[in-house]
């Protein structure tokens, strides 16, 4: 499917791809839930070394729910915040993810699921709240740095959907291959 453009076809692929992602989670063995993440070398980018097992995913997809319901509702409310809270930036975002790997290292699988069933219907009830122009206009508002205010949204929840499915896929593959 191509990234979406319009707010019918996010809040489309959105729920379609947390649809398919939560279908993924309900099948996978008591085995695949109790092995550890482990991924080749071959694979560079940090999360696939960060992420150890189902919580672990959850848990990034929920703290991402998070940055985007503080700074949409903070900016509307016209306080000036980035996307990305200091001390972090685009370019250290990497070290933001492991600060939310950490912080979430007593929380259980239960309720990593519940905070971002949660989360995902905040998102997906705030992008209701927005019209088809504000979300992908790129002059909407000032805030999004004449970015489309609906591609964070894509960011945040169709396209991390698919993500957490790569890589759930891609565990329940090592899994059929140890013995």
């Amino acid at each position: 499917m191509a990234r979406p453009t319009t707010k019918k076809d996010l809040i489309t692929a959105a729920e379609a791809n947390y649809k398919e992602m939560n279908d993924l989670i309900s099948s996978l063995t008591e085995k695949e839930l109790s092995t550890p993440f482990t991924f080749d070398d071959a694979k560079k980018e940090a999360h696939w070394k960060r992420d150890k097992n189902l919580r672990d995913v959850l848990i990034h997809l929920y703290e991402w729910h998070q940055l985007l319901l503080v700074w949409v509702s903070s900016n509307k409310a016209g306080e000036d915040r980035p996307f990305i809270p200091k001390p972090y930036n685009w370019k250290t975002y990497g070290k933001m993810n492991e600060f939310f790997w950490q912080k979430h290292q007593n929380t259980s699988l239960d309720e990593a699921k519940e905070m971002l069933e949660k989360s995902h219907s905040e998102v997906m009830a705030l992008a209701e709240t927005f019209t088809n122009d504000e979300l992908f206009s790129r002059e909407a508002f000032k805030w999004t740095n004449k970015n489309a205010l609906g591609s964070f949204f894509v960011s945040d929840t169709a396209s991390h959907y698919s993500w957490a499915v790569k890589k759930l896929k891609a565990h329940r593959k090592n899994c059929k291959n140890v013995k």
